[in-house]
């Protein structure tokens, strides 16, 4: 690495500084959403640094690589326009699997070509050993977030269960594995076709086997998990190819990942350790209850709800994947400002895990221009939902349900949820009384006292409360 920076030309070195910087402003801006967008700016504006002095430096056939650009930055465009904010959380796992597929291929690219790679030992009869290291753990890590991302986009593309598929011997199976992977690493200095072979093989099936044990409750914290390997991948392979830009921005997204990992398991009381080792949606049997029990239960009009609110003194709205689906934001927002006019005090409880990616759920509250200062995170809001005259929630389910404190049976035992059982009043908006939560768990909040259950599709119920509050 010190003879490339020794004749890499100084302009060069600062214009993948200067990219490195905006990456670094681009995450700090996406910390929130009101800086979203021009963190997203920086991180546009730092690429385009990044990829046209590499292109410059290497000098490759600008025809190709321009119409590669134009085919790919087209899909993506196409895509990118077309995608529902529902289908985000796929979609993000579908382009993780991309930047896996990205490092293997450069890897085994710079197996079978060293020479352009300039990873020859000075004799140039053998890759250089550390080369061979950073080869080695670039493909295992691309490969384990390919086949992860891919089974992570079947299970929130609804392709799969969300039901966690348990192996017998699983952890057995996954610490062999992984000790084959990093012994094959390890010795991967023979250099022969078998060995790096078994290495790719042996990490496209243990990122299979970290993924399918994972319950749908839990795949937000997949999707970020997946976010911090493609990095790695990306630093990695950034050696091989000795990329400064690719090291600096493969070591952000990894470390990132890995802090919002962190905070999600936190919040959802998981292991870190378990999550990286893609054991947890574990061993919890799915008992708790797979399907809505035959039960009575309250159920309530548009009318009913309205009146409700109105004569309420302060109304906390969660909402969940179900108004994501529905993309009931704008009237929700609408129903927030009509309350507010008739001196209500409004308040949006925010779940880490809601909608299936993290801030999904703040996304689409801050596309339908809700204040920022009226959103609030789960350990600041929950104490309220006791003083609380009604909780509104819409579209939730797993986020909302008493049983992850009490049942141990449950498959979301364990992580913390709002509290809007305490509310005075619960309005709960759901399609109908037929299905379970993305965990598959019933939620006996549907059938308290105090609950009235609004059954249609969220915006249409939304609008109809708007019309009765006009």
């Amino acid at each position: 690495m010190t003879e490339v920076i020794a004749t890499t030309p100084a302009w060069v070195m600062l214009a993948y500084l200067v990219a490195g910087v905006l990456f670094i402003l681009a995450l700090r801006g996406l910390s929130s959403p009101e800086t979203s967008q021009q963190g997203n700016r920086f991180g546009m504006i730092g690429m385009g640094i990044a990829v046209a002095t590499t292109l410059i430096v290497h000098g490759v056939g600008l025809p190709l690589i321009i119409g590669a650009v134009a085919i790919g930055g087209g899909i993506g465009f196409v895509i990118a326009r077309r995608i529902a904010m529902t289908a985000m959380p796929q979609l993000v796992a579908g382009f993780h699997s991309l930047v896996g597929l990205a490092a293997v291929l450069v890897a085994i690219a710079a197996y079978m070509n060293p020479g352009a790679f300039g990873i020859l030992n000075p004799d140039g009869q053998d890759i250089a050993t550390a080369s061979k290291i950073e080869m080695g753990l670039g493909v295992a890590i691309g490969a384990i977030t390919f086949s992860g991302s891919i089974i992570a986009f079947l299970k929130l593309n609804g392709n799969m269960g969300g039901a966690p598929i348990m192996l017998p011997g699983r952890h057995i199976i996954n610490l062999s594995l992984l000790a084959a992977i990093l012994i094959l690493v390890g010795v991967f200095g023979l250099q022969t076709p078998l060995l790096f072979t078994m290495i790719v093989v042996a990490s496209l099936a243990i990122g299979f086997l970290l993924i399918i044990p994972i319950g749908g409750a839990d795949m937000p914290v997949v999707v970020s998990m997946l976010n911090s390997y493609s990095g790695w991948a990306a630093a990695a392979m950034g050696f091989t190819l000795q990329n400064t830009a690719m090291i600096i921005t493969g070591a952000l997204v990894g470390s990132s990942g890995a802090i919002l990992s962190y905070i999600m398991c936190r919040a959802m009381n998981r292991s870190f350790i378990s999550v990286i080792a893609g054991g947890f949606g574990g061993d919890a049997a799915v008992a708790g209850g797979a399907a809505a029990e035959a039960r009575p239960y309250k159920r309530g009009s548009a009318e009913d709800a309205a009146f409700v609110m109105k004569n309420a003194e302060s109304v906390i709205i969660v909402p969940g994947y179900g108004m994501a689906v529905s993309q009931a934001q704008h009237a929700l927002r609408e129903m927030g400002d009509l309350l507010k006019k008739e001196g209500v005090s409004v308040k949006y409880a925010i779940h880490p895990v809601a909608g299936r990616m993290p801030g999904h759920m703040n996304v689409l509250l801050a596309e339908a221009n809700v204040p920022y200062d009226e959103v609030f995170e789960l350990e600041d809001i929950n104490g309220e939902f006791a003083q609380c005259d009604v909780a509104f929630v819409i579209g939730a389910n797993d986020v909302t349900n008493p049983l992850a404190k009490t049942d141990k049976t449950s498959p979301i035992y364990g992580m913390p949820v709002l509290d809007v059982e305490k509310a005075k009043t619960v309005l709960f908006v759901k399609r109908s009384m037929g299905g379970a939560g993305y965990a598959g768990v019933d939620n006996p909040v549907f059938y308290m006292d105090n609950t009235m259950m609004l059954l249609a599709d969220a915006k249409k119920m939304v609008e109809a409360i708007n019309k009765d509050l006009g």
